[in-house]
């Protein structure tokens, strides 16, 4: 492309263009400049999109190593069907989805040579890349983001891969029909079903904790304490 001979200068013009189709275009015809932006623009929240449904670090790299691959291999016959970004997520899903079962398949029937010890450990500083609404935005705790995060790997699909897309990743509700190819409805249920799961196994620590750290639970979940709580924060969750 004409002038865009940096990162820099392509990301100018990328968003001097109103039509994402010319992005579309730039590359299709195979520009390094559009490939470096693409990466720079998706890697990160694909990678903690994946990471968030494969559990596990390695995976998640190779995951999304693999995704952009599919990406770059598929982009010729890319249509414009949907936007850029929905076009992305949904392989990026896909490639989770497919991970994520082979692992049930496989490799959780693998026997570790090393101890077992911190498996299942958290370190909660960088999991939550970019926290979104209720309720992830209420555990700003390191400790009690790395709960959160145990507890959402124990909700089931489809319901978690609803609630990612909405509270971790801030997607509207509209773009995530788009990506899961469901109804609008059905994602408003998903996230609904998906949130009240989530909560009902945070429950039991918010009790334990919630003096501690200032949470509470939504008044009526709780009545006694609440009422003793101080005004801690409500860990309530709203459609």
């Amino acid at each position: 492309m004409a002038g865009a001979t940096t990162l820099g200068d392509f990301a100018s013009a990328i968003g001097a263009r109103t039509a994402e189709s010319a992005v579309i275009a730039e590359l299709k015809a195979g520009s390094e400049d559009a490939y470096a932006w693409l990466i720079g623009e998706f890697h990160q929240p694909i990678y903690g999109l994946i990471y968030r449904i494969v559990n596990d670090p390695s995976d998640a790299a190779d995951t999304t190593q693999d995704v952009f691959l599919k990406v770059f291999r598929g982009m010729k016959q890319f249509q414009g069907e949907s936007s850029l970004k929905t076009w992305i997520y949904r392989i990026a899903l896909h490639e989770a989805s497919n991970r994520r079962r082979w692992w049930f398949r496989h490799k959780a029937q693998e026997t570790p040579i090393e101890g077992e010890a911190g498996e299942t450990e958290f370190s909660g500083d960088d999991r939550l890349v970019d926290p979104g609404e209720s309720p992830f935005e209420q555990f700003a705790h390191a400790e009690v983001r790395a709960v959160v995060e145990q507890a959402l790997a124990h909700v089931t699909e489809p319901y978690r891969t609803a609630v990612i897309l909405r509270d971790l990743e801030d997607m509207p509700y509209d773009e995530i029909a788009e990506v899961l190819q469901i109804s609008l409805g059905t994602v408003k249920s998903r996230i609904t079903r998906g949130r009240d799961a989530l909560r009902k196994r945070l429950k039991g620590y918010v009790r334990e904790a919630g003096m501690e750290l200032g949470l509470a639970l939504p008044a009526g979940q709780d009545q006694e304490r609440n009422q003793g709580s101080n005004g801690g924060r409500e860990v309530e969750v709203t459609p």
